[in-house]
């Protein structure tokens, strides 16, 4: 009993060493997000967009496995204000993401499903706003070739406690928060 164990055992660690892990370390420079929030009924929208911090992007055997990707969210603007101004210092404050207490929001990929015939990647990951941490799913666009990967995915802003300290105005605002981020690798 005792020698097949240690077979398993060294049979195991030997496939754990053949597999090739490579990381992609995000060039945050030429990485961006863009974000949009918009009202319950009226054709108006807000735009802007955020910094990353730093990422990885982790494969096995050329296949993507995980990554993690930091957020400053003390870079969030909006194209219509000037910073500090108008909605960008209000959504810094504590009514909306209180980027003073927490600076940063992580976003680590805790599953990727391949669909060959597709071509297509769906990811799960686990985002972190706020101090509070909940699943997401998204379909990235992969160019392999450039190294790059385009994120498109909606949250639900009340899942982080995301809100506006006045309830009528908090219900005037969409719930629905848009991304769109370019990952250059």
């Amino acid at each position: 009993m005792g020698q097949l164990l240690i077979t398993f055992i060294m049979l195991t660690s030997f496939t754990v060493l053949a597999q090739d892990q490579k990381t992609y370390q995000l060039l945050t420079e030429q990485s961006n997000i863009n974000w949009k929030g918009s009202y319950s009924f009226l054709f108006s929208e807000h735009n802007g967009t955020v910094d990353f911090k730093n990422g990885n992007l982790i494969t096995t055997n050329g296949n993507i496995t995980g990554g993690t990707f930091v957020v400053d969210m003390t870079t969030i603007s909006n194209e219509e204000y000037l910073a500090g101004i108008g909605p960008v210092g209000h959504i810094r404050n504590e009514d909306f993401f209180d980027v003073e207490k927490f600076p940063e929001a992580v976003l680590e990929i805790t599953s990727v499903e391949f669909f060959i015939n597709e071509n297509r990647h769906k990811m799960l990951a686990d985002l972190t706003i706020k101090g509070i941490t909940k699943s997401v799913e998204f379909w990235p666009e992969i160019d392999e070739t450039n190294k790059r990967m385009l994120v498109k995915f909606k949250i639900d802003r009340t899942r982080w406690e995301i809100t506006y300290n006045n309830k009528l105005k908090n219900e005037a605002i969409s719930d629905a928060i848009e991304f769109q981020c370019i990952l250059q690798f």
